[in-house]
């Protein structure tokens, strides 16, 4: 096998089935159609996935064009593997509720750690301000 240097050691992996993690955190599943030399992927059969504790549901999203420097990791998919399904597949109703209480449920913890740090008198930059300094 030769070693081919940047994106274009990808080509072999076109038409394949693959799992991307993006910097905001998404997950995405799809067949790999096509690159470029900055890394932009197009991906055709696309699922969205959401993770909540054991539960995942997927969206579906058609065509999806990838900006190479939103991708953290990217992943071949065996689909010729048995998976042993830990998870549970869940409506897309049902994962979206969940996402939405977890996040609430973050958000309330995040505002007891700011009362408490503010209590102390410390204080955190919100992410807004982080360019002024």
């Amino acid at each position: 096998m030769n070693y081919m240097p940047g994106t274009a050691s990808l080509i072999d992996d076109i038409d394949k089935k693959h799992l991307v993690l993006l910097r905001d955190g998404r997950t995405l599943i799809g067949f790999l159609r096509s690159i470029d030399q900055f890394a932009n992927l197009v991906f055709h059969q696309t699922v969205e996935r959401i993770h909540v504790g054991k539960k995942f549901g997927d969206i579906p999203r058609g065509i999806f064009i990838v900006r190479g420097e939103n991708v953290v990791l990217l992943g071949e998919i065996d689909v010729d593997k048995l998976c042993d399904n830990v998870l549970q597949q869940v409506s897309i109703e049902e994962i979206l509720e969940e996402q939405r209480l977890q996040q609430q449920a973050k958000q309330k913890t995040e505002k007891a750690k700011v009362t408490a740090l503010k209590d102390r008198g410390l204080s955190i930059p919100k992410a807004d301000n982080l360019d002024e300094y």
